[in-house]
């Protein structure tokens, strides 16, 4: 069963690493991949538009400045919309498939009773994505051959960073839309702070996170209202000294929602990335080694 991504020819992830990775940092994004295979396109009943409403859009661009700080970025290509690498690896929906799926799928979570989990039901909160039903052999396809790589890579990059610098510090990187749904549309902050209120990392990582994007001039909120999805959960482990948090940017600030393209803020904002990213990394280090080794996986 293929999935259209080819390691070589259409990698499903990228890797873009420092010539010498001089900090104990790490940044992915997860959910701007925009690579939409001909395979995923034929069954969806959703246009082009429609289907990108739930990509990070551009996101991997705005921390592209990163790297040349001295961190490596990890970068989906293939759409949260065919794969969310933010969910377990099984969060499945069974009323998705034609057929049984494993006793391990996890089917009630309340991100699969959302339609969001690890294969998405929807997208933008009501809009149906399949035009069928899929077959279980088509979904485990895709966790085998993209989820579980993604997660190698992401793992790989962490021990590599922990084992040289006593402890890792992963940035974990996702845009918002502007404003809420339903009849209020209240208007988000520019940044939420997720740490899975506090256990995901050292509180130090958080509210230096917090100072410097205000000292930019940005109103922050720390948890509210998104705490950090699975990768915050699963790699924020501070007692071994790795740490994790979430960074939702609100795609108003560097987007048009609506066309999907960069506004002419967008430089700007990248900038400003990079110029938190650089004090972000020369935070003091005490205190942020764990108290024994990270467990391998």
């Amino acid at each position: 069963m293929t999935t259209g991504y080819d390691p070589i020819l259409n990698p499903p992830f990228t890797v873009v690493e420092p010539a010498e990775q001089r900090v104990p940092f790490v940044f992915d994004s997860p959910h701007s991949g925009r690579n939409y295979r001909p395979e995923f396109l034929s069954q969806i009943r959703l246009d082009r538009a429609a289907i990108r409403k739930s990509e990070d859009f551009r996101v991997e661009e705005l921390f592209q400045g990163a790297v040349a700080l001295g961190c490596p970025l990890l970068t989906a290509n293939f759409p949260r919309a065919f794969l969310d690498v933010n969910r377990e690896p099984y969060e499945l929906d069974q009323t998705m498939f034609c057929d049984r799926l494993p006793a391990f799928a996890n089917t009630r979570s309340v991100r699969v009773a959302g339609g969001l989990g690890t294969i998405a039901r929807i997208v933008s909160e009501t809009e149906d994505i399949y035009a069928r039903k899929l077959t279980a052999l088509e979904g485990l396809a895709r966790i085998e051959s993209i989820y579980k790589p993604y997660h190698a890579a992401l793992r790989g990059l962490l021990a590599r960073t922990h084992m040289r610098f006593g402890h890792a510090i992963l940035v974990d990187c996702h845009s918002m839309p502007s404003s809420r749904e339903g009849p209020s549309r209240r208007a988000r902050p520019d940044f939420v702070i997720g740490d899975r209120y506090g256990t995901s990392c050292a509180s130090q990582i958080t509210w230096s996170a917090c100072e410097f994007l205000t000292a930019l001039g940005y109103e922050v909120e720390i948890n509210k209202p998104y705490a950090g999805g699975f990768i915050t959960e699963h790699y924020g482990r501070p007692e071994s000294g790795l740490h994790a948090i979430q960074l939702e940017i609100n795609r108003s600030l560097y987007m048009n929602e609506a066309m999907l393209e960069k506004n002419d803020q967008f430089d700007r904002i990248a900038a400003d990335m990079t110029r938190f990213v650089s004090r972000l990394v020369s935070i003091p280090e005490a205190g942020l080694a764990g108290s024994r080794p990270l467990a391998a996986e």
